[in-house]
């Protein structure tokens, strides 16, 4: 498996995991616009074929934010996830972006138990959060206190 950067042709495969990841899922305008802005955007490619990406980006001077990520269902629980993680914060760190925060459906004990696992802590409701008026759980983690990021 190789993670590298989003490239435009990669857009079809990415709206694919992503619309069988969400329930509400980002259109492909969205989606273009967020890379276009200059939000990192990575994916993991496995034999030539897209199986994850993750979204993030420097929300302010000094803190980060995951805002996608989705692997491919055939993909999941082979560490595609963790691997986009871990190139994501290693990206943050060296921008000395310590501080790095994402919302997850609080419905979706899955993927809250996924950000554990990968260091990050659970801190607050977020009520009403999504369209649909599900609450979201927002996570975080600091990187200030850790000379590698490593599972």
């Amino acid at each position: 498996m190789m993670i590298r950067e989003f490239r435009r042709q990669d857009i079809n495969r990415v709206l694919e995991i992503e619309e069988e990841s969400f329930k509400d899922p980002y259109p492909v305008n969205i989606l273009i616009d967020i890379y276009n802005l200059g939000a990192g955007f990575l994916v993991a490619e496995y034999d030539n074929i897209i199986v994850g990406y993750i979204i993030f980006w420097i929300r302010y001077e000094d803190e980060g934010h995951i805002i996608s990520i989705a692997v491919d269902e055939e993909h999941r629980r082979k560490e595609v996830g963790s691997k986009l993680v871990e190139a994501a914060l290693k990206i943050f760190k060296r921008y000395n972006i310590a501080h790095i925060k994402l919302e997850v459906r609080k419905s979706n004990r899955g993927a809250i138990d996924f950000y554990k696992d990968n260091g990050f802590v659970e801190r607050k409701v977020l009520k009403e959060y999504y369209e649909d008026y599900e609450d979201a759980v927002l996570m975080d983690i600091d990187l200030s206190d850790k000379s590698e990021i490593t599972r």
